[in-house]
């Protein structure tokens, strides 16, 4: 009889140190979205050199919005069909154009062309100039597609190698 009452009053002794964790848990309003810095979110704007800095809030509309029409095959900034070819800043440099900043990935959501910039690649790539065919792109206005730009280019500063890294990451 008395292990039992000894083993009540051990289990009371933690439900007192239990309840007041708890209850503080339920009044702590949630975590904030983490906050990146300027830097973190300026990102080349033209092949000239201009930036733009984009908000925590169009970052986070960018990646819906990537997630959406373009994560199928892009998740984590790779390409699923093509592994040579990912969404990190060395690839998009490379490419012909480059398509290191805001108005070049733009333009080539709107009319994709292949990585050597010789022929377009419209009728196999999602796109604006193919939206008939793609239904996740009808919707979209130049605003998603700057956002997603800016998606694209913030996110290898915040995943680092990861982002674009391909399967060793996934």
């Amino acid at each position: 009889m008395v292990s039992v009452f000894s083993s009540l009053r051990q289990s009371f002794k933690g439900l007192l140190v239990l309840v007041p964790v708890l209850i503080g848990l339920a009044f702590i309003s949630p975590a904030e979205a983490v906050q990146w810095d300027a830097e973190t979110l300026t990102v080349p704007v033209n092949p000239d050199g201009a930036e733009v800095t984009f908000t925590d809030r169009e970052i986070n509309a960018g990646r819906k919005v990537f997630n959406t029409s373009c994560g199928t095959c892009h998740a984590g900034g790779i390409t699923k069909t093509n592994q040579n070819v990912g969404l990190d800043p060395e690839t998009l440099a490379l490419a012909t154009p480059a398509r290191d900043n805001v108005e070049a990935l733009v333009d080539y959501m709107k009319d994709p062309t292949s990585y050597d910039g010789e022929y377009s690649i419209s009728d196999v790539h999602p796109s604006m100039r193919s939206a008939e065919l793609y239904p996740a792109m009808r919707d979209l206005d130049d605003e998603d597609l700057r956002l997603m730009a800016g998606y694209i280019l913030v996110s290898p500063k915040v995943q680092g190698s990861s982002w674009g890294g391909g399967k060793i990451y996934f």
